[in-house]
């Protein structure tokens, strides 16, 4: 191997585990913020008897994202996850039917009389 090669190599490396470093900061936060929204997805589904529609697609695409970090950090894809990459979508929950609220009826107008 040349030595420029090896040269390209050597700061392609240096590059990845900077990224690496970098993603394993965010897998951290995001980690905290994953347990926020087990906590209030536990706390809305004892209240309301039923988990939010809402949170069980954030979570769901928050946990992809956290397997995308995994998998880049441990070289198992060389795909950059978020931002360098789509945000994963969400999946169709398997487990429990979401609550759903039904939309408030439209409010009818209040208009005052014109002079």
């Amino acid at each position: 191997m040349s030595e420029s090669n090896q040269d390209i190599e050597r700061e392609s490396i240096l590059l990845r585990i900077l990224w690496m470093v970098i993603f394993v900061i965010v897998w951290q936060l995001a980690e905290i913020l994953l347990g926020v929204v087990v906590l209030l997805q536990l706390g809305y589904r004892l209240f309301y008897g039923a988990p939010n529609a809402g949170l069980l697609g954030f979570g769901d695409s928050l946990s992809q994202y956290l397997a995308q970090i995994g998998r880049f950090g441990t070289f198992n894809t060389d795909d950059k996850p978020w931002p360098f990459a789509d945000w994963p979508t969400a999946q169709a929950p398997r487990g429990e039917i979401p609550h759903s609220i039904a939309p408030a009826p439209h409010p009818a107008r209040d208009e005052e009389p014109k002079l």
